[in-house]
């Protein structure tokens, strides 16, 4: 029996006269995931992408996983393909939704019929295809309010497509319809989140992370890799920046106030972000920081580290807390890596007093007493680059 699997629009299909653009990038990103899965024939009308299998072996259900995970796909159908013949989609109907039907209790039919040329109206498909499902299968009851399973019959220009509901997709807007933006990527629970937010609104992401050995270790390292890795699957590919940091944390530690340590790092961090950015035409940074969280997310220190920024700071996680954070930690499966207990070179220097209402002219002079340039200019210079791709082939450059 011939299977189809039907992917709605999100918002995009909200869009004016550049409705197009968001629609060929939504076909790069679909074509690009599941290039090693199979071959498929794609086609696009009424909002709604039609991706065919070509091979009877084709795993639907991974094809599915995959497209669960691309943003500007407001959700997924796995459908039989029919005849737009009312007799050949009843029985295809019992015969392809067989198994389900056994299982279940109650159900409804919903009938969607976009071509007005066939000849049979929404109700009537309903009732007719209704009765058709309670005859050879008796045990099952009529829910229309809160059925078990419910039947979808789509009657559209292109065919007539039966399944039994829709997967939710993950929504947001294709990837590279909003630009790029560099990540702070720490390996904590916020950053991947903030990572995966922001790429939700179609940014393309590239991430930047920084070591210091030997007071960071390679094992803390390899934890931010994994990270990265995970959230390819959600963000597509990844380009992650290591940088070398223990010489300016050494004069950091030489040279400034203790309870300036944590902003002044994250100043420094910000400037080195924003140049490896420009190498990536990416405009703005994003951080996994919520408003007091931390002595560094106090809305005094925030603007004493944005005050070195020539691009926007974006902080999709600004007003959360920690519980709903972790939630979506979870939800993009990067929870259980981020709490592997690895230290980063943010933990390494913290102070034991931070000041959590700085002056910014009292951390503008500290830093100016720290003599960073030439240090700033050499970490950027010595920083790796590791791609990280949504098929796991990953590379140095």
């Amino acid at each position: 029996m011939k299977e189809i699997i039907l992917v709605k629009f999100g918002e995009m299909a909200l869009k004016g006269q550049n409705k197009s653009s968001f629609e060929d990038a939504l076909f790069r990103q679909i074509k690009y995931r599941l290039k090693n899965i199979g071959n498929f024939r794609y086609s696009s009308a009424q909002s709604t992408i039609y991706i065919e299998p070509l091979e009877e072996s084709t795993d639907l259900d991974e094809v599915i996983t995959i497209l669960s995970k691309v943003f500007g796909i407001a959700s997924i159908c796995r459908a039989c393909v029919c005849e737009k013949d009312f007799a050949d989609i009843q029985a295809r109907t019992l015969a392809y939704l067989r198994e389900q039907l056994e299982d279940a209790d109650s159900f409804k039919i919903e009938a969607k019929r976009a071509d007005k040329k066939f000849p049979m109206k929404s109700p009537e498909i309903c009732r007719e295809l209704g009765s058709a499902v309670c005859e050879a299968f008796p045990e099952l009851t009529v829910d229309v309010h809160n059925p078990e399973m419910t039947i979808i019959v789509e009657i559209r220009d292109t065919g007539a497509y039966v399944h039994a509901g829709r997967i939710k997709g993950a929504g947001g807007l294709p990837l590279g319809t909003s630009g790029k933006a560099m990540l702070l990527l720490s390996g904590g629970i916020d950053s991947p989140v903030a990572g995966y937010m922001i790429a939700k609104r179609g940014v393309i992401i590239s991430a930047i992370h920084f070591v210091s050995p030997p007071y960071t270790s390679e094992r803390a390292r390899l934890k931010v890799e994994q990270l990265c890795e995970k959230m390819t699957d959600y963000c597509g590919d990844i380009k992650f920046y290591c940088v070398p940091f223990t010489e300016i944390q050494e004069q950091l530690r030489r040279r400034c106030p203790e309870e300036f340590f944590t902003i002044l790092m994250r100043r420094i961090m910000m400037i080195i972000a924003q140049e490896i950015a420009k190498k990536e035409n990416a405009i703005a940074l994003v951080t996994g920081e919520s408003i007091g969280q931390v002595a560094s997310q106090t809305l005094p220190a925030m603007v004493c580290t944005d005050a070195v920024c020539h691009m926007p700071v974006f902080r999709p996680m600004i007003g959360m807390d920690k519980t709903e954070i972790i939630e979506i930690a979870r939800k993009i499966d990067t929870f259980d890596i981020s709490i592997q207990p690895y230290e980063d070179c943010c933990t390494v220097f913290t102070p034991r007093h931070p000041k959590i209402r700085p002056q910014l002219d009292a951390i503008e002079a500290a830093q100016e007493a720290g003599d960073f340039s030439e240090m700033i200019a050499k970490a950027v210079a010595d920083t790796e680059l590791k791609v990280f791709r949504v098929n796991n082939h990953n590379s140095y450059l």
